[in-house]
């Protein structure tokens, strides 16, 4: 069995504009599901499913950040362009790292620490 990711969360201090961020940069909807203040994150048709809650706690005192993704992305560069204008901090400028591809971290509106790499033809 393959280790891939099957579902990921976003804990968030403030959801509406953690949405609009990730709505904004990658094209994500949300819908609302289970308890109040928890929606599910739809990255594609085929992509995986996440979802996007509240902490439990505020990142000021002892939040979850939560577990580090990298997203597989067609233009690195737009991205990070992106990120910077709905919010985001490109934490990584563009690098390129050998028979993989070219890598940039940056930290969302929430202070969640997210990779997006544009992989090389037949890597992905």
């Amino acid at each position: 069995m393959a280790n891939d990711i099957a579902h990921f969360a976003i804990h968030a201090d403030d959801c509406e504009r953690a949405q609009r961020f990730y709505g904004q940069v990658f094209g994500w909807t949300f819908e609302p599901w289970g308890p109040p203040g928890f929606w599910r994150i739809h990255t594609s048709p085929t992509g995986i499913h996440g979802a996007l809650h509240a902490r439990r706690e505020p990142l000021s005192g002892q939040g979850m950040r939560g577990f580090e993704c990298t997203i597989g992305v067609d233009d690195v560069g737009a991205i990070a362009a992106a990120v910077a204008q709905h919010g985001g901090k490109v934490t990584l400028q563009p690098f390129l790292i050998e028979t993989v591809g070219t890598l940039i971290m940056f930290e969302d509106t929430e202070g969640n620490v997210v990779g997006a790499m544009q992989y090389l033809d037949g890597v992905r």
